[in-house]
């Protein structure tokens, strides 16, 4: 990270050592990479959309969030970067080629409070792997909106040589450093052979239709009140067989958090693992 004003990024890129800071979340994370589980794990935090989208003011602190534990981890920006994207959210037009995809998700502060007016600067590979370096296709900046949500439009990035699959992103809160990290995808072969994945950066994705929705959070190292609890802040109430969830209500289960997707009560053997019909992690 750096001071340098969006869109002029000038300093090195963090020791490789913060880089693969492991915490108690990234344990966790790593856990579930190495689990035979079907993987759906999320960003630095959890989705908070469902508070958001209630539109009751400023979001009160995150439950799921983890308070300050971990801040979103840096990674290189590599060769391809481009100063002075446009602004826009979407990186498609009509006719473009490869698997649609959106991205969604909330910049955080340190105490799991949303940073209106973050930039969110993208680039990535075309669906053959290739980056332009003439125009600006497949790269793009943003703003959060007031409650720290953003959205982009774009399609699953291409293969490339000695990597996989993942998108480029500068983050900055207003008058912030620059955080360059990179956000990568569940189930991929690649993700065990690329030297710089991590799984602390794996967004959630599922198959929605012939696209796919990826989410991630960012938390940036802005200070904010109050401050980071420690230990950090459970995420929610303990699975239990017998009770009736509505979609959007958040358990854990194993240790690991889960999110509802369809209303349903609960019974003997739909533990949240083994039915990702109506649970996903995060």
């Amino acid at each position: 990270m750096d001071n340098a004003t969006p869109h002029e990024p000038n300093a090195s890129d963090e020791a490789s050592g913060d880089r693969r800071r492991i915490s108690r979340k990234g344990l966790l994370k790593a856990a579930l990479v190495a689990s035979a589980a079907p993987l759906l794990a999320g960003g630095g935090v959890a989705l908070a959309r469902d508070a958001a989208a209630t539109g009751e003011g400023p979001l009160a602190l995150t439950p799921e969030c983890d308070d300050g534990d971990d801040t979103t981890p840096p990674q290189m920006e590599g060769p391809y970067f481009k100063p002075n994207s446009p602004r826009r959210t979407s990186l498609v037009t009509t006719g473009t080629p490869g698997v649609p995809l959106t991205v969604s998700g909330y910049v955080f502060g340190r105490a799991c409070r949303p940073v209106s007016g973050a930039l969110l600067d993208f680039w990535q590979a075309d669906t053959n792997g290739a980056y332009d370096m003439v125009r600006f296709d497949f790269r793009g900046h943003q703003f959060t909106g007031a409650d720290g949500s953003f959205s982009l439009t774009t399609i699953v990035p291409g293969l490339y040589p000695g990597r996989t699959r993942h998108i480029h992103v500068k983050a900055q809160a207003p008058g912030g450093r620059i955080l360059t990290t990179q956000l990568y995808f569940p189930n991929e072969p690649r993700n065990n052979t690329d030297a710089l994945f991590d799984p602390r950066l794996l967004m959630n994705v599922r198959n929605v239709g012939n696209g796919r929705q990826g989410t991630f959070d960012f938390v940036l190292d802005v200070a904010q009140t109050p401050g980071p609890t420690d230990p950090p802040t459970e995420p929610g109430t303990s699975w239990a067989a017998g009770t009736s969830y509505r979609a959007g209500d958040r358990v854990t289960y194993g240790g690991v958090a889960y999110r509802c997707l369809q209303a349903h009560q609960a019974v003997s053997g739909w533990e949240p693992p083994n039915v990702p019909a109506l649970w996903e992690r995060g």
